[in-house]
């Protein structure tokens, strides 16, 4: 029974012996192999930092563009008020000029037409431009209502421009 109980120590023996190395092998493995993911989400991370990176940058650009696109916009409708305002001034003074009789509004008659043979005073004024040609007097109630009729044509013309304006902008923008 001596033998089988050096045998069987020695069996055991190998067994522990192989048992370690492969834990040993084990051990190795996993080292190597957590290395290796380690390495990879090293390289991951990165390149989430890099597309962070990217996206916070464009991000940037695109903030940039468009406080650019509202600080023209600001300046264009600056302008667009700034012509509405005048128009209105102006047109507000010709207005008070029709109800005071300072300025009259006359229209120049065709000479060839048959119907103007009817007696119609010449407008009488100092300096005219048309020297003494046949001209009617308005009416100043259809004189403020031209006037009226030639401030909405200046406000629709102002803002026509003024969009016209946003639009050549925007697509400048567009293309950069």
């Amino acid at each position: 029974m001596p033998a089988f109980g050096l045998i069987s120590w020695r069996v055991i023996g190998m067994l522990v012996l192989a048992g370690c190395s492969a834990a040993l092998a084990w051990q190795f493995q996993d080292w190597r192999y957590g290395r290796q993911l380690a390495e990879q989400a090293g390289l991951h991370a990165g390149a989430l930092n890099q597309l962070t990176q990217a996206a916070a940058t464009e991000q940037q650009a695109e903030q940039e563009k468009r406080l650019a696109l509202e600080q023209q916009l600001s300046v264009s409708e600056q302008t667009h008020y700034r012509a509405l305002s005048d128009a209105e001034r102006d047109q507000g003074r010709l207005r008070d000029r029709l109800a005071t009789a300072d300025v009259r509004l006359s229209v120049l008659l065709d000479a060839h037409d048959a119907a103007s043979t009817c007696a119609v005073p010449a407008a009488s004024g100092a300096g005219g431009m048309d020297h003494g040609a046949p001209r009617a007097r308005l009416d100043p109630a259809h004189a403020q209502r031209i006037i009226a009729i030639t401030d909405a044509g200046d406000r629709g013309l102002i803002a026509l421009a003024a969009c016209q304006a946003y639009v050549r902008e925007f697509q400048g923008s567009q293309r950069k």
